[in-house]
């Protein structure tokens, strides 16, 4: 199933996307047609699979379920979301919706046949404990087992083959009718696994790369990520572990995690984790951070580590939310894409280029892991496969630092996200900004990833305008191109035929070989993507 492995993720909870009315009015409006606007968005994100939060007919939040056939009335209809699913599919991006199927919404079909016919509905044994001789607070004149003490979630009894008959149907419906791609399985954790192998079964049946995960907050990963059951789940301890471990200054934690999950003889290298750092139950990760600039690595580690990493809709910006003691809504709010509250773009753009490295190498994708070196605020960490080796160097201290470690051969370490290159002879030492990363492809001197073509800055955010920018005349010192490589200018000569100047510098990386370029070009303004920059801007 390497599509799953060639993902990048993107969450979303489509009622509060959509800006639906907490309580089903039912009337039909097709709110979630304003996903063609975000098309765009995915695109720049490298985003190639969407994951659906529940859109079928429901009373209030999506998990109360009424219909599991029909498209919830506040989003729009079947038709609408037929047609949704056709154009995602036309741009290459992959639909993975919520299986909710643990429990229902008091208004599904079944359950008000039992408050009209009590003891002779034919839907007596669709639910869990229902006991015709006690009562709850609705006063129906009868109790039952709601989800984790939530009466509003009717558990359902999947031993019932009615019950999943009736499930396994509405699968097979939105496989066919609609080419869905995967499942979310909700409380995942609280169902019967003999109706997980029946839905495999089934699913792959109609699709063969059809993908499974579920919903699991604690426990030992293997017993629903299996052969026989579902293909992954939600790698909540890594999610904890990468806020954590930023905010304790502690990179020991995460890098525990990790080992203890993927590296040699970890306990989970059979799975391809389901990564986030949050999603609309958790608090947004730009909240749950003491210090905001720790983002950009939070979201390398993501990106790097093993597993198919998912970004919750909004949080490419850094939106804040926190959940109340009595609602989630503040993490699922409604979005404009033309009026986002106060993006930062520089993680947006960070992220932009993380998509893109972690496509471009395979390493990330497919390789093994292994920790090289670990200190509270610095942690390098190796990825390999047989075709490449790679090693992620993080800082999350406030001060610039040296992370030296042992390397696996020799050649030249080349960062994926800027092309600055280091020598690496069985050893590196390489220089580390604060709060920042660094993504190092072991090569021969030749490695190139051209990344910066689908970086966006909006002009309107931009300092760097054409009424601002000026041309700098050129001194003795540092420079980075414009594509990321820094150099030494270590002197101005001229041309012995034409007296024109020329600048004379030498590369800060490699072998440090010296270049000569004319004066007017080193100080030339150039643009890229709309924005007006230096062709080298001056360090220091």
């Amino acid at each position: 199933m390497n599509w799953i492995k060639e993902s990048v993720m993107y969450n979303i909870y489509p009622l509060g996307f959509a800006g639906a009315p907490r309580e089903n009015d039912f009337k039909l409006e097709y709110r979630l047609d304003k996903i063609y606007d975000w098309i765009d968005n995915f695109k720049k994100l490298g985003i190639n699979t969407l994951v659906f939060n529940p859109v079928f007919e429901s009373t209030r939040h999506g998990y109360d379920t009424i219909d599991y056939y029909k498209i919830d009335s506040r989003l729009g209809d079947n038709n609408s979301f037929k047609e949704i699913c056709n154009t995602l599919h036309e741009n290459g991006i992959r639909i993975i919706l919520d299986g909710v199927f643990n429990h229902v919404g008091r208004d599904f079909f079944a359950f008000k046949d039992i408050q009209q016919n009590r003891e002779n509905s034919q839907y007596c044994s669709w639910f869990m404990n229902l006991n015709f001789w006690g009562n709850n607070h609705y006063n129906d004149g009868f109790c039952y087992e709601g989800w984790a003490g939530h009466i509003d979630l009717v558990k359902l009894n999947l031993d019932n083959s009615q019950v999943a008959d009736h499930l396994i149907n509405a699968v097979k419906f939105w496989i066919e009718e609609f080419g869905i791609d995967g499942l979310r399985l909700d409380a995942a954790d609280c169902i019967n696994l003999e109706f997980f192998k029946r839905l495999r079964n089934t699913c792959l049946s109609l699709k063969s790369d059809f993908w499974l995960y579920g919903e699991i907050t604690s426990g030992d990963y293997n017993r629903w990520a299996n052969d026989d059951i579902l293909h992954s789940v939600t790698n909540y301890e890594c999610y904890k572990g990468i806020y954590s471990s930023h905010n304790d200054h502690n990179y020991f934690e995460i890098a525990h995690s990790l080992n203890r999950q993927f590296g040699d003889g970890g306990i989970y290298r059979n799975i391809y984790t389901f990564n986030f750092v949050d999603n609309h139950d958790v608090n947004r990760i730009s909240s749950m951070l003491k210090e905001k600039q720790h983002l950009n690595n939070v979201h390398t580690i993501l990106y790097t580590m093993p597993g198919v990493p998912c970004i919750y809709y909004g949080s490419e910006w850094a939106i804040e939310g926190t959940r109340t003691k009595h609602s989630d809504y503040e993490l699922r709010p409604c979005l404009d894409i033309n009026n986002i509250p106060n993006p930062d773009y520089d993680l947006y753009n960070h992220l932009c280029k993380l998509s893109k490295v972690r496509k471009a190498l395979p390493a990330l994708k497919y390789g093994n892991y292994k920790n090289i070196n670990i200190k509270n605020e610095q942690l390098v960490y190796m990825r390999q496969c047989d075709s490449q080796t790679v090693y992620v160097a993080l800082n999350l201290s406030s001060y610039d630092t040296n992370i030296d470690f042992n390397i696996d051969g020799n050649g030249v370490l080349t960062d994926a996200l800027t092309g600055e290159k280091f020598e690496a002879n069985g050893y590196a030492n390489i220089p580390i900004k604060p709060c920042s990363s660094k993504i190092l492809v072991l090569n021969d001197g030749n490695f190139e990833l051209d990344i910066d073509e689908e970086i966006i800055i909006p002009i309107e955010n931009n300092t760097s305008t054409i009424d601002t920018i000026e041309k700098l005349p050129v001194r003795l010192g540092k420079y980075r191109h414009f594509k990321g490589n820094e150099y030494e200018v270590i002197g101005i000569a001229k041309d012995s035929e034409t007296l024109e100047e020329t600048v004379v510098y030498r590369a800060l990386y490699g072998e440090g070989e010296l270049w000569v370029r004319s004066k007017s070009n080193f100080e030339e303004i150039v643009e890229r993507d709309g924005i007006r920059m230096r062709r080298f801007e001056p360090i220091d």
